[in-house]
């Protein structure tokens, strides 16, 4: 956990904008028995690292609603941290229910903003994915590939939870597409599962362009550090595509937000938030922006504001 707040740091100084999410884990990271102390261990890291760097991005994973451990993880990390974490993770949501006693569990803390990122790992929690993703308190939907997997009682191969079947077992890739689907429609982040070959910087690569230009994922697990970077270039716009968004943003600026056009092509107000969109990943990836695109993200209300 330390080494990932550290690469953190360093990454934001090079970026000169944090690019990545620190998640301290509680459900799988605790040892049997530990998990008091394992919760008073992340929250503890949590409040140092963020009194001496207020820019760090970290979040918890706690226990799954139903774990004994629950309740005492989110009294303690959300009653004490919630005001410098970004969101709590749920894993194992099945249903819309698992959401409101997560919720509940943060009112009770006294983290009433605080948002919850959730995880859907099972097929019955695939199938309700739209309606978790309705949930105002809900942020982000993340895929669980191998506890989806495991599942299906061996229905679905090995290799569904590798690097090529994943993106081409039929099961696997509908759960992908629905919540992916479900979070668009509610204006939701899907983040993709994880790699499990990390030492193969190819397939990660690979992996994160699938994820992100052919099933809409705008997020994605990395469990090593040799994944960040390429999980990054995957989820960033390239040159052109930030050169032809910083051109025609500018140009309807000065038009008063009216159509204009741009290349021989009419814009307006819904490519205006297209490309304005693309500009708030350029910038949250750490790509370089036209100066005058940087004078929105350094202005102290948000240009989307203003984009209609």
């Amino acid at each position: 956990m330390r080494k990932s707040l550290q690469l953190q740091a360093e990454m934001t100084q090079e970026f000169g904008t944090c690019v990545f999410d620190v998640t301290l884990d509680c459900e799988d990271g605790a040892p049997v028995g530990g998990e008091a102390e394992h919760a008073a261990l992340v929250t503890e890291l949590a409040l140092a690292t963020t009194a001496a760097r207020p820019d760090a991005r970290i979040a918890v994973r706690v226990h799954p609603v139903d774990h004994p451990s629950f309740e005492a993880d989110m009294a303690h990390i959300a009653g004490h941290a919630g005001q410098v974490l970004t969101h709590i993770m749920v894993p194992k949501v099945e249903t819309v229910a698992d959401v409101e006693h997560a919720q509940a569990a943060l009112l009770a803390a006294g983290a009433p903003d605080l948002p919850l990122h959730v995880l859907i790992e099972s097929p019955a929690a695939v199938h309700r994915a739209f309606d978790i993703a309705a949930h105002p308190r809900v942020q982000s939907i993340s895929f669980g590939l191998m506890d989806f997997v495991s599942a299906h009682g061996g229905a679905i191969p090995a290799d569904g939870m590798g690097i090529e079947g994943q993106f081409t077992h039929p099961l696997v890739l509908r759960a992908k597409v629905e919540i992916a689907s479900a979070c668009h429609a509610h204006g939701k982040v899907p983040s993709h599962c994880v790699v499990t070959e990390f030492k193969n910087p190819g397939a990660i690569r690979m992996a994160a362009q699938k994820a992100a230009r052919e099933l809409g994922f705008t997020r994605m697990w990395s469990i090593h550090p040799e994944q960040i970077r390429p999980i990054l270039e995957a989820m960033a716009p390239g040159e052109a595509q930030i050169a032809q968004a910083s051109e025609i943003i500018l140009a309807a600026q000065a038009a008063q937000w009216a159509p204009i056009s741009h290349a021989g092509q009419l814009h307006d107000r819904a490519s205006y938030r297209f490309f304005w969109q693309l500009i708030e990943r350029a910038h949250q990836t750490g790509c370089r922006l036209p100066s005058e695109i940087q004078l929105f993200f350094a202005a102290a209300g948000n240009m989307a504001r203003s984009v209609p």
